[in-house]
């Protein structure tokens, strides 16, 4: 396998993702391994593959070569020790969860989080007795109070969705170890160029890797990376048995993406620092939540944490309610009205009613989430183009 020296720069590792050699020579583009099933000549080697996450591939719910090589490329990338695909975002999530939970265990959470993962966590309150309590994400005594004997598991974000906030992962992650509990952070919204959690204390990094790493709104998939091997082959066991592994195809299409990944991070982060300026000038915002704003709570930790960038996504709030922000959503023309993020296209969404449907009102505003929230990925369009349409949005709504 050829890899990269550790002083090569990520904007080159997205590249050069790690690859096998084949007599000599290697493949630039990443071969795709589409066969699910390997044979072997000795009866002992079967026998170990079923048990060795890094060991000879078996069957391809368990492993397969182009899967392989997405998990070493997102797990270099990180610095984690290894890593595992899974077939969507949710289902990283989920691996990693059911594999490391049981009932009465307790979970520390930060109160603003991606929707389909606040409902696993009501799951597991509700079906299997899983304790959840929720935290701001920015104070290392909140947390270090939400301990309990029972803790197992301590789950951030990088950057919050919808709301942008930024965990104080040094701080947090800190009281977490020094009680015995293993961090888990959704780094999806960062990416690993504008933030490694694992440098700053994680034990778990999840992605959705049909946002920024695929990039194309063209694939379905996650991606979970540990800083040990040994917490690694742990949830590999489970999430063998659970089937939310990633097929070829996906991995394949995620590792193409990934080659233009520094690029895109980069004009992600630039567009929308611009239109987080301008909607913070408008007389029909109330307030813009972006960690590039001066005027954003978090913004001096972003400087510290986030490197290069303070993400692609904003929010921000309607003057006129719910109403106005529903009429915003349905009047633009060059951003689409759709779920996800990621891609090159600037998507919006209304989160109360879409992503964030399944938390009542309290919830909702304990999460930070008001009636008029109106969440903006930002695309890669001509900034220009996009403060275009937005502005003619505002306008119709009213």
């Amino acid at each position: 396998m050829t890899t990269l020296p550790p002083e090569r720069h990520p904007e080159s590792r997205t590249v050069h993702p790690p690859a096998a050699e084949v007599a000599g020579s290697r493949p630039l583009g990443v071969p795709i391994h589409q066969g699910h099933v390997f044979a072997f000549d000795d009866p002992d080697a079967l026998a170990a593959a079923f048990t060795d996450p890094a060991g000879a591939f078996l069957y391809g719910r368990m492993g397969n070569p182009t899967v392989r090589t997405l998990e070493r490329a997102v797990a270099d990338l990180e610095g984690g020790a290894a890593a595992l695909a899974a077939a969507s975002g949710m289902g990283a999530i989920n691996s990693v969860l059911l594999a490391l939970l049981r009932s009465g265990d307790h979970v520390i959470a930060q109160r603003s989080l991606y929707g389909g993962t606040m409902a696993m966590l009501g799951d597991l309150a509700g079906r299997w007795g899983v304790q959840v309590t929720h935290v701001g994400g920015d104070s290392a005594e909140e947390v270090r109070q939400a301990l309990r004997p029972n803790t197992r598991l301590l789950y951030l974000e990088t950057i919050s969705n919808p709301m942008t906030r930024v965990s104080d992962l040094p701080a947090l992650t800190a009281v977490a170890r020094e009680a015995g509990v293993l961090s888990v952070v959704d780094n999806t919204f960062a990416t690993p160029l504008l933030c490694r959690p694992l440098d700053h204390g994680a034990d778990i990094v999840v992605h959705s890797a049909t946002k920024y790493l695929g990039g194309h709104s063209d694939v379905l998939g996650g991606v979970a990376v540990f800083a040990s091997a040994e917490l690694h082959a742990k949830v590999w066991h489970h999430a063998s048995e659970l089937g939310a592994s990633a097929d070829p195809f996906t991995a394949w299409l995620t590792l193409r993406g990934m080659q233009t990944l520094a690029l895109r991070v980069r004009r992600h982060c630039d567009n929308a620092l611009a239109l987080a300026t301008r909607l913070a000038a408008h007389p029909a915002v109330a307030a813009v939540h972006y960690p590039g704003l001066p005027q954003h709570p978090d913004h001096v930790l972003a400087g510290r944490l986030l490197d290069g960038g303070h993400g692609g996504m904003l929010a921000f709030e309607h003057a006129g309610g719910r109403a106005a922000g529903h009429a915003f959503a349905g009047a633009v023309r060059l951003a689409a009205l759709a779920p996800s993020l990621g891609g090159v296209h600037t998507l919006v969404m209304h989160p109360a009613s879409t992503s964030h449907r399944q938390l009542d009102d309290e919830q909702l505003r304990a999460a930070g989430i008001g009636a008029g929230t109106i969440r903006v990925t930002v695309g890669i369009e001509h900034p220009d183009d996009l403060w275009a349409d937005l502005d003619q949005a505002l306008a119709e709504a009213g």
